[in-house]
């Protein structure tokens, strides 16, 4: 994934998706996390039906998919920084 985060642990949109699933795809990547903020941009790309997509919104969310293959358990949360 390439982006920016806040401090609350929000995942904000990224520019040049295009440019980032066609080297993604390139490089042989099967699942991509893309932002919630940019799901709109994938409903035109044909690549999606070759790579599977996840779309996160939070920290906790990407750390979950990424480490440990889904999404946090129910019930629990992943401590993000505060403030």
């Amino acid at each position: 994934m390439a982006g920016e985060v806040t401090l609350r642990g929000r995942v904000l949109a990224v520019g040049g998706l295009r440019e980032k699933l066609l080297a993604a795809a390139r490089a042989g990547v099967r699942i991509v996390c893309n932002t919630e903020a940019n799901r709109w941009d994938l409903l035109e790309r044909p690549l999606r039906r070759r790579m599977q997509v996840v779309t996160v919104s939070t920290v906790d969310e990407l750390f979950g998919h990424a480490l440990s293959g889904g999404g946090p358990q129910a019930g629990r949360q992943v401590p993000v920084a505060k403030a």
